[in-house]
């Protein structure tokens, strides 16, 4: 049970900091997709897309590639900072902000969307700058939305399983996700740890996606 619960928390706590990681990249993202117009917009969407609809061990192959000690990004931390990546908590992490990065983008942008730009409009009108009418127009009528994706891309990020077994592996009290550990029991023939984790899962899926569908229905309501 210790082991089950440590593998509970790790993943948590590896999701959420893929949270914290992406948001402050994806929001102002989602932004500039949802409000402006620009040369090679449509490039950049469907780059932001291809996680998900790549293989995933498609994308932690590249992941590999470039996190790698002989990886641009790889190489840059172990020559600079001593820090590896591959076969750590820090790949478990990358894997899963990388993976649930779409989800989170698409849904940042539908709940931006939902604002509508005349109410905006007034607030320039009024004398406020872009970035005042930002954080006291558009975000707090977005918040609902805003926290739906959120919670949708943390879901995503829980379950994340072709990436990060192939960039982080299954180490046991330092990179075992739900996902992983799932798998790895399977192989091991030991159902029953198998089906706890699942179980766990299949709850903090429930959770998150009824969170999810419930903060977006008020976000329709609202706006």
């Amino acid at each position: 049970m210790d082991e089950t619960w440590h593998i509970v928390w790790f993943t948590l706590g590896s999701a959420l900091l893929s949270m914290v990681v992406i948001l402050p990249i994806g929001l102002p993202l989602a932004w500039l997709l949802a409000r402006k117009e620009w040369p090679g917009k449509s490039i950049v969407e469907t780059i932001i897309a291809l996680p998900l609809v790549m293989p995933p061990v498609a994308t932690g192959l590249i992941l590999l590639k470039v996190a790698g000690r002989r990886g641009f990004i790889g190489s840059f931390l172990h020559e600079h900072f001593d820090m590896d990546i591959i076969f750590t908590w820090r790949a478990v992490v990358l894997a899963l902000a990388v993976m649930s990065f779409p989800l989170l983008v698409r849904s940042l942008r539908v709940a931006l969307e939902g604002v509508s730009p005349r109410l905006e409009g007034v607030a320039r009108t009024l004398g406020a700058s872009p970035l005042r009418v930002f954080f006291t127009v558009t975000l707090p009528l977005a918040a609902r939305g805003i926290i739906a994706g959120v919670v949708l891309a943390f879901a995503r990020a829980l379950g994340e399983f072709g990436a990060t077994v192939l960039i982080a592996g299954n180490i046991p009290g330092r990179t075992s996700t739900l996902a992983v550990s799932t798998y790895l029991y399977i192989q091991l023939g030991q159902d029953d740890a198998a089906w706890k984790l699942v179980a766990i899962s299949i709850s903090f899926a429930f959770v998150a996606v009824w969170l999810s569908e419930w903060l977006g229905r008020k976000q329709r309501v609202t706006v």
